[in-house]
């Protein structure tokens, strides 16, 4: 998958990890971040419902949140609705396309299922079957299609083609995320259906929160998801070839950077006065109305 390799969109600066902290769960960690950035999430959250209700369909406001979700879960800064906007902006045209792509083979789908269970027969059956893998893999699909978006430089059909992989390559990762999403949905629709006296009064309760932390929430556990597998199938296969490479960008992500390159970096530095080549990033590309090459620059 290295020779999908596109372009990074590192922009700002991040607080960093110490070197020798000992690591924290995964869940943890993402606990501890949403409920650090929760209230700042609320007025991101807030924009992404309304933009998801007006603008149909939702590509989008799911573009702009997924880059702000990333800079949390990579422990980046963000301007929150100045990032969310500026994403959106520099990835108008495959957000477009894409949220109007996705939008209509969930509605195909949703028709063919509809169809086959409102039949009987073995054909009804088996048709049912093949809809629901097919709802299951395009779901998966969609936790890394606009993460792919906002990082590399892929057309269309690569966005598609590498979220298709990604589905059975990180296939644990997305059945513990997907599963942990369903049981956020049915808890709270338990409470609904298990409290009909207070019914009116918990459904508003269950909007407001829905409206103010859920979508943030949704994303960052997405963000988690999905992380390992990108750095491990995509990034890590192109650094290994390319290791002195970036390397204040990758600290900024948090990526592992061996010592040596770094010493190499600074004795290079004070010996000659040329720029080095570095990895065009995707905002520059698209900013000079260029078309960039998905491999590495040498």
């Amino acid at each position: 998958m290295a020779g999908f390799f596109g372009l990074f969109d590192y922009t700002k600066e991040g607080p960093g990890i110490e070197k020798d902290a000992p690591k924290k769960k995964t869940f943890i960690v993402f606990f501890e971040t949403f409920f650090r950035n929760m209230w700042k999430l609320m007025t991101v959250n807030a924009v992404y419902i309304l933009m998801s209700i007006l603008i149909i369909p939702s590509g989008l406001a799911n573009v702009g949140i997924t880059n702000v979700t990333r800079n949390l879960a990579r422990d980046k800064h963000s301007f929150m609705l100045s990032d969310f906007f500026e994403t959106i902006k520099k990835n108008f045209k495959q957000g477009l396309i894409v949220g109007i792509l996705n939008a209509l083979i969930f509605g195909l789908m949703f028709f063919a299922t509809r169809f086959y269970w409102s039949n009987t027969g073995t054909a009804a059956v088996l048709g049912l079957g093949v809809c629901l893998a097919g709802l299951f893999i395009f779901v998966v699909m969609n936790f890394y299609i606009y993460t792919l978006i906002i990082t590399f430089n892929y057309s269309i059909k690569q966005l598609y083609t590498n979220s298709f992989k990604f589905v059975f390559i990180c296939f644990k990762n997305n059945i513990i995320c997907l599963f942990s999403l369903i049981l956020v949905y049915a808890v709270n629709l338990a409470i609904l259906l298990l409290i009909p006296s207070v019914q009116f009064q918990i459904l508003l309760i269950e909007l407001l929160v829905a409206f103010l932390t859920f979508p943030g929430f949704r994303f960052l556990m997405i963000q988690y998801a999905v992380f390992p597998g990108i750095k491990k199938y995509i990034i890590d296969p192109y650094y290994k070839e390319h290791p002195g490479e970036d390397i204040e960008k990758r600290k900024s992500l948090g990526l592992d950077v061996e010592e040596e390159f770094n010493d190499d970096d600074e004795d290079d530095d004070e010996g000659s006065d040329e720029e080095e080549p570095e990895i065009e990033s995707k905002d520059e590309s698209e900013t000079e109305g260029e078309e960039s090459d998905t491999e590495s620059q040498e």
